[in-house]
């Protein structure tokens, strides 16, 4: 007899998505018997960055990290078939928010209490999207303004959960929100 098909849940990429951003939450997925889609403007590779402030560096610096391919395009997604979304990190999301496929899937995981997981710059999106509301959520210090003006409350912690929603600031924050937003998929892929 053959295994269903493992619950599947999104990652959103662009050029720039942050390396370690992108890969640590996608292989826990897998680890945890989820099926991980990647998706992003269109099908093809991308060209993820590794980020990090250096001493003596007042900026992140940045550096080319690996490649990654999209499973789909925004625009063939079709939301209601997975069960939660991941908002990555790096410089992608401040041009990825723009795209209306990203804004109409981003909305409905919101509207239907899906869980959802951001780390640093991952909150412009649903924050663009008019989703973080009165939400409490982490995000690297540098986008507290883009989630304050979206009416969210910053919070400086390496976990935030708020009701479906898990958050961190950084890469250095992955071990500790990722659990918390695992066991909401796990729990969510049960109920089904």
């Amino acid at each position: 007899m053959n295994d269903p098909d493992p619950a599947a849940v999104l990652l959103v990429v662009g050029d720039a998505s942050e390396t370690v951003d992108t890969l640590y939450p996608l292989y826990r997925l897998q680890e945890a018997g989820l099926r991980p889609v990647v998706i992003a403007p269109e099908r093809r590779t991308y060209q993820m960055v590794m980020h990090e402030v250096r001493p003596g560096w007042t900026i992140t610096k940045e550096w080319e990290g690996y490649q990654i391919a999209s499973d789909l395009a925004f625009s063939e997604v079709d939301p209601t078939e997975y069960l939660g979304i991941f908002f990555s990190g790096g410089r992608a999301p401040e041009y990825l928010r723009y795209d209306e496929d990203l804004v109409r899937i981003t909305r409905h995981f919101f509207e239907e209490g899906k869980p959802i997981a951001s780390v640093c710059h991952g909150v412009e999106i649903p924050a663009y999207a008019g989703c973080v509301q009165g939400r409490r959520m982490a995000t690297v210090p540098k986008c507290r303004h883009d989630l304050e003006v979206a009416g969210g409350v910053f919070v400086d912690e390496p976990c935030v959960v708020d009701g479906n929603l898990v958050s961190g600031r950084t890469y250095h924050d992955h071990g500790h929100y990722i659990g918390p937003w695992i066991r909401l998929l796990l729990d969510a892929a049960r109920a089904d």
